[in-house]
């Protein structure tokens, strides 16, 4: 397998989970309460730290890791930052939708069949990582 392709698939990934950070700071910066504030910023965290793995295995293959979201997930954090709801249920509601539509389905769709299993044991970390914050937003809406 060239590691140009797996290169590719990660860098993908990496700016989908820029995409991801990007979205909690909208989340933090709008949500009152605190204890939410800090369930968001927990998961802002998770979301850096699975980006970091992301961009230490690009390097490990010899690539150049992505520094931001690029220019359509620019366009798109624009667009959720203009649109985000002010009701907290419905933030929670566009958080657990980003997550489990970009975080979850889209990834794995992505990186169906395109990786070495290294890297596909981070992929997986990671896809797991955003299950579980899909599971902690559904807890929070109910």
């Amino acid at each position: 397998m060239k590691n140009d392709i797996v290169v590719e698939e990660l860098n993908t990934l990496l700016r989908g989970t820029y995409m991801g950070v990007r979205s909690f700071e909208h989340y933090i910066q709008e949500v009152e309460n605190d204890e939410l504030k800090h369930d968001f910023q927990s998961m802002q965290q998770e979301q850096k730290q699975n980006a970091s793995k992301i961009a230490e295995r690009i390097q490990n293959l010899g690539g150049t890791p992505a520094d931001d979201e690029g220019m359509s997930g620019s366009v798109h954090s624009f667009m959720h930052k203009v649109m985000l709801p002010d009701d907290t249920n419905k933030i929670i509601e566009d958080a657990l939708k980003g997550i489990d539509y970009y975080g979850v389905q889209y990834s794995e769709e992505l990186v169906r069949g395109d990786l070495d299993e290294t890297s596909r044991q981070i992929v997986e970390e990671v896809i797991n990582t955003n299950r579980e914050q899909s599971d902690r937003l559904r807890q929070l809406l109910h």
